[in-house]
């Protein structure tokens, strides 16, 4: 054999024997970018893009570099599944996403037969994580510990008042309503209204009047910020005091701007403030540097991907069902909440729900 052809088997061997590589890790982030909902899918977009740009600058992970897909669910079940098919047929092997809970149980299945890990920063329904499927997880609580953390209070502050349960009849709002209300019934105060209404309307009138003539002192209500900040405003223009109280979805700057003034006093439940954690503090300073409020589901979403990031490095693989393995095992990860583990359908192991008030246009622990 001479020189030249020795020289040309020995670079073909290397090019067989070098590892795959740098083969980009295809991340989707999936959530509302548009719609009545949008500033939660901004909070998620938000924190994932700085996660992205954190761990590219370390390195990547298992020394490749993310690639972000975005996709946009309009904050609908069915425009949330051709989002998720996109992510899919873009290449995506992991997805943070999606906010709402109707959602991200619809497109869960279609990840997991496609081979895709989901992380939800933000949906509680517990069917996301109740139906056995490898894939699954989120980094927030679910809504059967929220809404007795809800109805404990209501039963302790308001138990000689008159109390409305209003659901926005979606699998999140229902879900947490009906949580609260049993939590409220266990604890011996029955309520005197329970109602559904339609999200996207712009006139709750006749419910407010409806809670008027019952003389109802505070309403818990199930859904989102919109409608929740257009009942406060239609209550108060009906000389209405009733204090309003509802779940982690009012947890943005959009609810006082719509609810205004009359959104002083407002009650909601959501995780202990994660800016306020030890652990994000120097990502919480680098935000706010840049003008970046770490509210809401930000924080919930770069965890997301940090779990993702260390689950891969300990199992020594980029594969989903791989990685997924390693989250189910119990491994302690920390991340910007602090340190996380999953039990074996995908959910945090120790959740955590407080109250939280409204004033001044921002939100505060009791």
């Amino acid at each position: 054999m001479n020189r030249l052809s020795f020289a040309a088997l020995a670079v073909c061997a290397s090019l067989v024997l070098a590892p795959a590589a740098h083969a980009d890790v295809k991340l989707g982030a999936a959530g509302p970018l548009t719609g009545s909902i949008a500033a939660f899918g901004t909070q998620m977009k938000t924190g994932v893009e700085q996660a992205v740009a954190d761990i590219n600058a370390a390195g990547g992970i298992n020394g490749q570099k993310i690639v972000l897909l975005v996709a946009d669910d309009g904050g609908k079940p069915e425009q949330g599944v051709a989002a998720a098919n996109k992510l899919i047929t873009d290449g995506a092997t992991f997805v943070i996403g999606h906010v709402n809970s109707g959602i991200s149980i619809a497109a869960s299945s279609d990840y997991a037969e496609a081979g895709v890990l989901q992380i939800s920063p933000a949906s509680t329904n517990p069917a996301y994580t109740e139906r056995k499927l490898w894939n699954t997880f989120r980094t927030a609580g679910r809504d059967d510990q929220q809404g007795p953390v809800a109805g404990a209070f209501l039963a302790e502050k308001f138990k000689d008042g008159k109390i409305a349960i209003v659901h926005d009849k979606s699998p999140y709002g229902k879900g947490l309503a009906d949580e609260t209300q049993k939590a409220l019934n266990k604890a011996g105060v029955k309520e005197v209204m329970y109602e559904g209404i339609n999200p996207g309307e712009k006139d709750y009138s006749a419910l407010v009047s409806k809670m008027k003539a019952a003389g109802v002192d505070v309403i818990y209500f199930g859904g989102l910020h919109p409608e929740a900040g257009l009942i406060v405003r239609q209550m108060r223009d009906q000389g209405l005091k009733t204090v309003l109280m509802g779940g982690d979805a009012l947890a943005d700057k959009e609810y006082w701007n719509i609810a205004g003034t009359g959104g002083t006093g407002t009650l909601m439940t959501f995780g202990p403030d994660p800016r306020k954690n030890p652990a994000a503090k120097g990502i919480v300073e680098a935000m706010t540097a840049k003008g970046i409020d770490a509210e809401g589901y930000v924080l919930y979403s770069y965890a997301g991907v940090q779990v993702i990031k260390q689950a891969a490095e300990a199992a020594k693989s980029l594969d989903p069902k791989k990685v997924a393995a390693q989250i189910h095992s119990g491994m302690t990860f920390q991340t910007v909440l602090g340190p996380l583990s999953f039990d074996k359908k995908g959910d945090i192991t120790k959740p955590d729900f407080v109250v939280y008030e409204w004033k001044d246009g921002a939100y505060s622990e009791l």
